[in-house]
């Protein structure tokens, strides 16, 4: 029942697309007679990633850095493509690039941090959402931020803090956001063993977005941790009709079936997380799971043969 669902600073929160003005003295280049700036070249980059087109994107906004070494915007910009491509690496670079040229550049330490963080360097993150921080205090997803690092770190008591601080700056409106940041407040909650705090923040989760596999299962483990097998069952089992291929959803449900006594159920669930880590060619994870149900077949047998005698 470890096993817990992390949003892992959301891009839908981390990366809102928030592109700066371009520069004014952006430098002109003529093609086909018409007057092409480094300006327009980022404009067309933009385009691009609100279409989904990162790639295309970062060639817009090379383009844009060709005729202006010093564009920090658009390096802030090209950092948002790499991190949507998973190079956090390129990432950490654009963004180190445009804090060398605009060292009040908010969202090149947001976004820095985030790459950081992917990188699994939590201090370096929490270093860079400490600046956001005190650049935009009234900014919730620097604190959000802030506090998934130093979830990673292990610090969740600070962790739950930030949330708070994150709570108090977001829209109310934004219940999707708002149900992301519950959520994962909730996982501190959990780690610390505080599973009615948990319990409380899972269920305002979900009744912030009723679609939300995540915060289910989440919910569902908090369930198996106190004890609750019938709610376990019935947050796993959302989970699989929201997510149908989650083999992580069919063993945990398999082994609260197995402690309810539902033993067939129990063996249909193993067998099925089994196929669904076959597919994935998830081996190691695969073979962990025949081997589960190896075992609960043993102790199944095993039950029976002492029920008969």
């Amino acid at each position: 029942m470890s096993d817990l669902w992390r949003l892992f600073v959301s891009l839908i929160i981390a990366l809102t697309f928030v592109f700066l003005t371009p520069s004014a003295h952006s430098l002109p280049i003529s093609i086909a007679h018409t007057q092409i700036t480094a300006s327009d070249f980022l404009g067309l980059g933009v385009d691009k990633m609100r279409r989904g087109n990162y790639q295309e994107a970062i060639e817009n906004f090379n383009q844009a850095i060709e005729l202006e070494k010093d564009f920090a915007v658009a390096y802030s910009d090209r950092c948002l493509a790499y991190l949507q491509l998973q190079d956090y690496h390129q990432a950490v670079t654009d963004c180190t690039q445009a804090i060398n040229f605009a060292p009040d550049n908010f969202e090149a330490y947001l976004n820095r941090g985030l790459a950081l963080y992917r990188q699994g360097d939590y201090p370096a993150a929490i270093v860079d959402h400490n600046r956001a921080v005190t650049l935009k205090p009234y900014d919730f997803r620097a604190y959000y931020n802030r506090a998934l690092a130093r979830a990673g770190e292990g610090k969740d008591s600070e962790a739950i803090l930030d949330f708070n601080l994150a709570l108090t700056q977001i829209p109310q409106r934004s219940s999707l956001l708002l149900a992301d940041i519950y959520n994962d407040r909730g996982l501190a909650h959990l780690v610390l063993q505080d599973t009615q705090a948990a319990m409380l923040d899972f269920n305002l989760a979900i009744r912030l977005n009723a679609n939300d596999y995540r915060a289910y299962f989440n919910r569902a483990c908090a369930c198996g941790r106190s004890g609750d097998d019938f709610g376990a069952v019935r947050d796993f089992s959302q989970v699989i009709r929201l997510n149908p291929s989650n083999a992580q959803a069919y063993v945990n449900r398999g082994v609260a079936h197995y402690r309810l006594g539902y033993h067939l159920a129990a063996i249909a669930d193993l067998q099925k997380a089994s196929e669904y880590y076959g597919q994935q060619g998830k081996k190691v994870a695969y073979e962990k799971t025949l081997d589960l149900l190896k075992n609960l077949r043993q102790q199944i047998s095993s039950v029976t043969e002492i029920a008969l005698f």
